[in-house]
């Protein structure tokens, strides 16, 4: 849990960030970007821009290991 809260941190700082390993999805999950917080663990989501203030905000779609997000 440790791992998946410091990368939350760094997304939230620069979700692009090396270490990462971010990447655009394609198919049935185009749109949607994936990173890595562990061996077999990644995180789903989208960054959006809020209608409002017009800053970009991450949407986390779900966690979980390589085969179940895939």
């Amino acid at each position: 849990m440790k791992r998946i809260d410091d990368v939350l941190l760094q997304m939230e700082n620069d979700p692009y960030a090396p270490f990462l390993e971010t990447h655009k999805l394609s198919g049935t999950l185009a749109g949607t970007l994936a990173c890595s917080c562990g061996f077999d663990c990644r995180i789903l989501f989208k960054i959006v821009k809020a209608k409002i203030t017009g800053k970009e905000m991450i949407i986390l779609l779900s966690i979980g290991t390589h085969d179940a997000m895939y």
